[in-house]
């Protein structure tokens, strides 16, 4: 099997994507302890890398920034040519990473054969990630089988900045939080609407929770495009509910989550953040269809629950298509607050 010296990892999508790579990351440095290992980010997830002890470099695609257009497209290919890299792999399978890693001359190319420019690879293989028969971190530690790369059960992996340690417990202090208080983090966004549960029902789903804890303390977490539906949420409950929507970093978002009682949230990022820091967290699911099911995304480990619609639920759920509000209703308040007393028997 050949020694690679200079590797070169690419993962320019989302939060979940990112931390569903590490398993196969560090495998990858595992298998290659003596090689140079460098992931290639987006901006937004830099954060969630920056520390752990078997990465030597992060980079960053800026594409609204530095690297916006063909000037800075042209930029960041001879930023990696300069570099020398001698194996790309691209998890993140698009059009701009496979031409940027043939560009930039890496010898070894191995990502997932499709139309976009997969050609470009020159160690391409299947891509069966649609069909949704494995979890994304499972499928991404088996492309590493091209290169010699075994791995056992994946164990996540975030980095907590220190800056945000010290940050988080002034902050919690000062939204009145204590440590006596059970803290519950709600997440109601998604990068779809169609993976959002109804608004309605997390007020619901919140005093639900404070009638069964008097020690709970809810807070609002997401982008600023988020505000509104935490107003909305904030308005139907009986309950106190802070919101912090567009206030956060990614940073201080794990340090957050890292020092709550539970994360309770729709399918998306955070509930990864929550699983590789092991603590509690409800994933919600409205969509159950191939490739987009919870066998593919859901969180992982003991303290994770899964909340989902049956498969094929009867509605057509694909990104960005118009979708009925009725598919929602499949999924009850109830078994949600099962799933979070499910998960408090573990606290």
């Amino acid at each position: 099997m050949k020694t690679y010296k200079n590797i070169l990892v690419v993962r320019t999508d989302r939060i979940g994507d990112v931390i569903l790579t590490t398993p196969a990351i560090k495998a990858l440095k595992d298998k290659f302890p003596q090689a140079r290992l460098t992931v290639l980010v987006a901006p937004l997830t830099y954060d969630l890398l920056h520390g752990l002890k078997w990465i030597d470099e992060i980079m960053v695609d800026d594409r609204a920034g530095l690297n916006k257009g063909m000037m800075g497209f042209f930029h960041l290919m001879h930023s990696l040519r300069h570099k020398k890299f001698d194996l790309a792999v691209v998890f993140h399978t698009k059009r701009r990473t496979n031409l940027l890693c043939f560009l930039a001359g890496i010898p070894n190319r191995l990502g997932y054969r499709n139309g976009k420019y997969g050609f470009l690879l020159n160690r391409p293989m299947d891509d069966d990630r649609h069909h949704g028969q494995k979890h994304e971190a499972a499928y991404c530690i088996d492309l590493l089988a091209a290169v010699g790369v075994k791995a056992g059960p994946p164990e996540l992996a975030v980095a907590v900045q220190e800056s945000s340690e010290q940050w988080v417990l002034d902050f919690l202090k000062g939204k009145g939080v204590e440590p006596a208080h059970h803290l519950y983090i709600i997440h109601p966004a998604a990068s779809d609407p169609a993976k959002q549960w109804p608004k309605e029902n997390f007020a619901e789903l919140i005093d639900a929770i404070a009638k069964r804890d008097a020690n709970a303390r809810f807070l609002i977490v997401g982008g600023n495009e988020n505000q509104p539906t935490a107003r909305n949420i904030q308005n139907k409950t009986n309950t106190e509910v802070l919101d912090t929507s567009g206030q956060l970093t990614i940073r201080q978002l794990v340090s957050v989550i890292k020092h709550c009682h539970m994360l309770i949230s729709n399918d998306s990022g955070p509930v990864h953040i929550a699983a590789a820091l092991k603590t509690p967290v409800v994933s919600i699911f409205t969509r159950n269809q191939p490739g987009i099911n919870p066998q593919r995304w859901e969180p992982l480990g003991e303290k994770a629950r899964v909340v989902s619609v049956a498969p094929d639920a009867g509605s057509d759920f694909r990104k960005a298509r118009p979708y009925d509000p009725n598919c929602m209703k499949p999924i009850p308040v109830r078994d949600v607050v099962a799933a979070v007393d499910a998960l408090l028997k573990l606290c």
